[in-house]
């Protein structure tokens, strides 16, 4: 009886192997998936940005972001979204304030591929809007302005995003 258990034991180990591989290749397969995406369309199947997403609809900045860059976005989270004071967003979305959010979008832009290990080089970055962030490492913290980079190089067709915890907003 003994032989037979180990053999089931081993059977059963290869199994999970097996299975642990084949996760792992569909792993790889997704990022490399992401990486044949724009930064749009990264951010749509995400589905951690649909603020992010609907203000660039509102801003009419889609098509932009789908060109071919390479651009690098600062990109803030629905959580992040959510920490601003309450009706900002709604309030942003009107088309009457599509200038301001144009502003506000553009500034969470930087032209040309700037991955992290270039990032935490720099002290600022000029962005798409005219403007620049700062940037600060402390230890293994980055920090851009003051939001959090909470991952760094997601790999898009025509750039590279950067998740931050906080919507960066442009000085006055």
């Amino acid at each position: 009886m003994r032989p037979i258990k180990t053999l089931t034991s081993l059977l059963a180990l290869f199994a999970v192997a097996t299975l642990a591989s084949g996760c792992c290749c569909s792993m790889r397969k997704a990022e490399s998936a992401a990486s044949s995406q724009t930064i749009v369309q990264t951010a749509t199947t995400a589905k951690t940005f649909t603020t992010l997403v609907a203000a660039l609809k509102s801003a009419d900045l889609v098509e932009a972001l789908s060109g071919t860059g390479p651009f690098t976005v600062f990109a803030p989270t629905d959580d992040a979204f959510a920490k601003l004071p309450a009706g900002t967003i709604d309030s942003l979305l009107k088309p009457e304030n599509k200038e301001q959010l144009t502003q506000i979008l553009t500034y969470h832009v930087v032209p040309g591929r700037v991955d992290a290990a270039t990032v935490v080089g720099l002290p600022n970055a000029k962005t798409l809007g005219g403007q620049s962030v700062d940037i600060r490492v402390d230890g293994s913290t980055v920090m851009i302005n003051d939001a959090r980079v909470v991952q760094a190089d997601i790999e898009c067709a025509n750039g590279i995003i950067h998740v931050v915890d906080t919507v960066l907003l442009p000085k006055s």
